[in-house]
């Protein structure tokens, strides 16, 4: 039976998303014979019609057979994506012809496997980070200065300096910058009011603030500045760029451990050290995992070891489930989307006996 719609173009914005199943995307990727370049960007700006732009984004992207997660709003683009080697300067071509993004930095990554994403997602978001921020109550626009990779490391050294990570707790666990700050937030807007309660008393210090690839840090630092902190500094790029300029210019890298990446590869290796510890048998250890209990799939930290004794999951109780009848499992799963009780990340605590 058709269905009606009122929507004259409601045909042409159904083929606007991805309509193959994980298996399928999987294989199609595994029978590429050519190389993907992971790569990322943002920018603030002004997107009059963040809907148009999406379907225009995504249509564009499809052609070129790119692959990734992009939120667009009306205050800018947020992208992680990879795109066929040999479209990639078609790619930049197109994305700097779009007024809004022309010459928009783009980085790209420290490791690629060639598997950074299976699927290509373009979503209108309220905001491109989720910070709980009323950015109407203060000037977004008055950010810190950016510093370059040489600037940052001759800064790190200064008296009274507070270097602070704007990453998710479990970010900085496998990877952060010496004498850095590392909130406990789980989520950007979290972390916020977190930092702000870590750093008071010291407005007059300088505050050095990084993040990934610098799109937190741009909202943090004007969020400090409007609360009276008045040497406020920002790693340029963040610490994929920061690595890139290292490398190139021959620096010291004064970054220890692994950058989590929100993609499949879930870190790249930034220095050989490996600060983190497996969250099961407490062995050092710096690979996230998702529990394979998908009624969990809960993020943590496994060592191969526990991977094969645990079969991938994060405690008994999940490997417990793994060996039940397919349609138990499924009844488990939904049960749990329909109270809405997953959990999203774990905490360190040693398991094994």
């Amino acid at each position: 039976m058709l269905l009606r719609t009122m929507d004259p173009n409601a045909h042409k914005k159904a083929r606007l998303v991805n309509r193959l199943s994980r298996e399928e995307l999987l294989k199609k990727l595994e029978n590429e014979n050519f190389r993907r370049i992971t790569l990322s960007f943002y920018k603030y700006v002004l997107i009059d019609d963040p809907n148009s732009l999406r379907d225009r984004l995504f249509s564009m992207w499809s052609r070129l057979n790119c692959l990734g997660r992009i939120y667009v709003a009306r205050e800018g683009i947020n992208a992680q994506m990879n795109v066929p080697e040999h479209h990639f300067d078609t790619f930049k071509k197109e994305l700097y012809s779009i007024p809004e993004f022309e010459n928009v930095p783009i980085k790209t990554a420290i490791q690629d496997d060639n598997k950074s994403f299976i699927k290509l997602t373009v979503k209108v978001r309220p905001k491109i980070v989720a910070d709980g921020l009323d950015d109407n109550a203060f000037d977004v626009t008055n950010v810190g200065k950016h510093l370059s990779a040489s600037e940052w490391n001759q800064m790190m050294t200064l008296p009274n300096v507070k270097i602070v990570d704007m990453r998710n707790f479990y970010e900085s666990e496998i990877g952060h910058f010496e004498g850095a700050i590392l909130p406990k937030a789980e989520t950007f807007r979290e972390e916020l009011p977190e930092v702000l309660n870590l750093l008071k008393g010291n407005e007059d210090a300088p505050v050095l603030l990084y993040c990934t690839g610098g799109i937190r840090c741009e909202k943090a630092s004007a969020y400090l500045k409007h609360h009276g902190f008045k040497h406020v500094h920002q790693l340029h790029g963040g610490i994929i760029d920061y690595y890139r300029q290292v490398k190139q210019e021959n620096l010291e890298n004064k970054f220890r451990g692994k950058n989590f990446v929100f993609d499949n590869r879930l870190g790249e290796q930034v220095s050989e050290e490996v600060i983190a510890h497996c969250h099961q048998c407490g062995k050092p250890c710096d690979t996230h995992r998702n529990c394979a209990n998908k009624a969990c799939n809960i993020l943590f930290i496994q060592c191969d070891e526990c991977a094969a004794r645990f079969e991938g999951t994060c405690s008994k109780e999940c490997q417990k489930v793994l060996h039940l009848p397919t349609e138990e499992q499924k009844k488990i799963l939904q049960q749990v989307k329909q109270k809405k009780t997953f959990m999203r990340y774990r905490r360190w605590k040693p398991e094994c006996s």
